[in-house]
């Protein structure tokens, strides 16, 4: 039985593999975006299409699905990071809550007309809301529009999309076990995926790096590979166990990996398995298309389908121009949205899973995600033509408006204009919240594990009574550098000495002495949390007084030295791969830094050798490593050539750095490029052609025209011998091999 089980899997895997093949190929010629190649495949391998053989088994390819699902968010997380989302900035959020917001609430207003209850309705809602990243950026690819200037605001759009959807799952699954929508638990269930995400940031942002850098010499690409599948999964199984879903899992341990040195590396790395694990998730999509399903719901798939092209488009657009973008990137980023896909999806399979999900909803879902799957490239295509008839309608009043709010919403807002307060108080109030996660889950680990393993082992050696007492000294020493942390607020002596300046020592000491206050009671609270059960209320009240009092005036010091270590840590961790550019925490004597970059392709130094390239002169840097793939060059020769991906290690001064970075990483408009189709072919030249009367070698063909001439064919003669000095005339054929759209010219 396990052995026919097996080759039922392998047949399935090949039949819909193949099928794919055949399809995207057919779709590159039609250029089409692949993913709807990988649907139409998935349509024909399903039983719903008769004329060709079908899986055996659709368990299998569910199977598949679902690991597909953990990759694709993996490799979503990997392009997410937390500075993303800082540069993505208030514009981005408040485009996506415009989106989500809008489209949430029409969709659970369509759901209530169609009968659905409330639970239902706002499972719709929820689905149709959530635009498909994989979708968008594979449609935008494929018609060579990554490099359009509305582009970054979309993707920005999109990460903040994905963390809405991820907290949306959470809520989702709250209402769906509770059969209710309550605030508390709604609540409750926030706070927990809030903790889940800061203790897992904390802790994977302090250690990941830490290990990667330690062993940096001994990985290889297949161990990286095999160590960052691992992680991924890990994360997933661990999402599980903590009350989550596992694609939760794998974007979370994908954004800890994008903060890290070897991002761009493990990107690299996983893109084949990112690739045939989500195509075969987009053909098990469309396996779930079924004819007899649009025949029943034609109507209602027509409506829904109709509502996120139109809803996309206005709440999409809306919010561009509200966070003032202008009128042309805003239309155009409206356009790129309109379509639904994986986490509408996975959405789906939620609501199905805790059986809270109409049966119908689904396959609705599924085949109006299909359908606007098919439109999203015709619209993104027809921006433009709607933005120039838009334009030319519009009441010019209206269009002054907006260009003069655009204007005023996107300026530049100097720092000195900030209250220095709001800054102090904000970052003050992200550390009181990040290191009240730390404490919380150290305090759940010390009494659930460590605290009773250490009175039972202290037990067997003194009074039980002074066992507890020093494991509870132990834990609050432990503890002393985080307690440190909420207590003091941060302050620098930059902003210190501004403070004063401005507004004296009440300016100073008033807000300042209310954060301590505030921090003060929440030590007291988590101390009493600690003691709970251990001691009496009030003997608990009376420890955590003089422990913060002991705490301010005796430890300090050694608090405040391990909490500087600790927040270095991680911060450096953080900023690893910028630190690592830059050189800037690689301090060597002075102000010199040791950095490593990587060189781009439209470096101007990419095939020379290095003392041709001169650095040392022109910049005053020293190259002293060389990378190249896994192989290291340590103090290079100067007839060693520099090419591109090389990562090579330089040191300099900061501002000799800065000068040479762009330089050196000059590769940002490299995927902007269009592909060029080279072909030999030939063709008789008209009287307007830019050749005619002009000597061969003065027509500079390679340079610009990105051609070679091969032959020259005149009347009946022979072919001419090609020499600078012919001259080309009226009729002449001429043979040629090139760039195919810039040969057109030449007719």
């Amino acid at each position: 039985m396990d052995e026919l089980h097996f080759q039922s899997l392998i047949y399935d895997l090949a039949l819909i593999l193949t099928l794919a093949a055949a399809a995207t190929i057919i779709f590159k010629l039609l250029k089409q975006p692949v993913v709807l190649g990988y649907i139409v495949a998935g349509f024909i391998a399903s039983p719903h299409f008769a004329f060709l053989p079908s899986v055996r088994e659709e368990g299998n390819i569910e199977f598949w699905a679902q690991i597909g699902i953990i990759v694709l968010l993996f490799s979503l997380g990997l392009e997410f990071s937390f500075k993303k989302l800082i540069n993505a900035g208030g514009s981005a959020i408040a485009t996506a809550l415009i989106i989500v917001l809008g489209m949430m609430g029409t969709g659970f207003i369509i759901g209530k007309s169609m009968g659905f209850t409330s639970v239902n309705s706002i499972f719709m809602g929820a689905m149709l809301s959530m635009s498909s990243t994989t979708i968008i950026l594979k449609a935008l690819t494929d018609l060579n529009m990554r490099h359009r200037k509305f582009v970054p605001g979309v993707f920005a759009v999109l990460i903040v999309e994905d963390l809405f959807a991820v907290v949306m799952m959470v809520i989702l699954s709250s209402i769906a076990i509770n059969k209710t929508v309550e605030g508390g638990e709604m609540i409750k269930s926030i706070l927990s995926l809030s903790f889940f995400l800061i203790i897992w940031f904390v802790v994977g942002m302090y250690l990941i790096p830490t290990i990667f850098n330690k062993f940096r010499n001994l990985i290889s690409d297949e161990m990286m590979l095999v160590i960052a599948m691992g992680l991924c999964f890990l994360m997933a199984i661990f999402s599980v166990e903590s009350g989550f879903s596992m694609a939760l899992g794998a974007f979370v341990m994908g954004s800890i990996l994008a903060g890290t040195s070897q991002a761009e590396r493990i990107e690299r790395i996983i893109n084949p398995v990112k690739d045939l694990f989500g195509a075969v998730f987009f053909i098990s999509v469309g396996m779930m298309v079924n004819p007899q399903v649009i025949v029943q719901y034609a109507g209602t798939i027509t409506l829904l389908s109709v509502v996120v092209i139109i809803g996309m488009i206005v709440f999409g657009t809306t919010g561009m121009l509200a966070t003032g973008q202008p009128l042309k990137i805003a239309m155009e980023s409206g356009f790129s949205l309109t379509q639904i896909g994986e986490f509408s999806f996975i959405i789906a399979t939620l609501g199905t899973t805790l059986g809270v999900l109409d049966k119908s909803i689904y396959p609705i879902i599924v085949t109006v995600s299909v359908l606007t799957t098919f439109t999203t490239p015709f619209f993104i295509k027809s921006a433009l033509p709607c933005y120039n008839f838009v334009e030319k309608h519009i009441p010019k009043r209206w269009n002054a408006l907006l260009e003069g709010y655009s204007k005023t919403a996107t300026a530049d807002v100097k720092p000195a204009q900030r209250s220095l307060w709001i800054v102090i108080i904000k970052r003050n109030v992200t550390r009181l919240i990040l290191f009240s996660v730390v404490i919380f889950a150290a305090i759940f680990l010390l009494r659930s594990y460590l605290i009773p393993l250490m009175t039972n082992v202290l037990g067997k050696m003194m009074d039980p009574k002074w066992a507890l007492l020093l494991s509870m000294t132990v834990a609050m020493l432990v503890l002393s550098p985080f307690f440190y942390a909420i207590i003091t607020p941060k302050i620098n002596r930059k902003e210190r000495e501004e403070l004063n300046n401005n507004s004296g020592m009440g300016g100073v000491f008033v807000p300042q002495l209310v954060m301590i206050v505030v921090g003060g009671l929440l030590t007291t609270v988590f101390l009493m949390s600690l003691l709970y059960g251990f001691y009496s209320s009030l003997t608990s009240v009376v420890v955590a007084v003089i422990y913060i009092i002991a705490l301010l005036l005796i430890f300090a010091p050694m608090a405040r030295k391990q909490l500087y270590l600790m927040e270095k840590r991680f911060m450096s961790n953080m900023n690893e791969r910028e630190n690592r550019r830059t050189g800037k925490d690689n301090n060597l004597v002075s102000d010199m830094h040791l950095a490593y970059i990587t060189v781009g392709y439209n470096c101007p130094f990419v095939g020379d050798r290095l003392k041709n390239a001169d650095l040392r002169r022109k910049y005053g840097i020293n190259v002293v490593d060389i990378q190249r793939n896994s192989v290291r060059y340590p103090i290079p020769t100067g007839d060693m050539r520099i090419f591109p991906g090389d990562q090579i290690g330089v040191i300099g001064t900061d501002e000799q750095i800065q000068q040479l970075l762009p330089l050196i990483e000059a590769s940002k408009n490299n995927t902007a490029l269009q592909p060029v189709e080279v072909k030999f072919t030939n063709f008789v030249l008209t009287d307007n052609s830019p050749l005619v009367g002009k000597r061969l070698g003065d027509t500079s063909l390679r340079e610009d025209y990105k051609s070679m001439l091969v032959a020259v064919e005149r009347g009946e003669e022979d072919f001419l011998e090609l020499t600078p000095e012919i001259v080309f005339e009226e009729g002449d054929k001429i043979w040629i091999v090139g760039d195919i759209n810039l040969m057109k010219k030449l007719k």
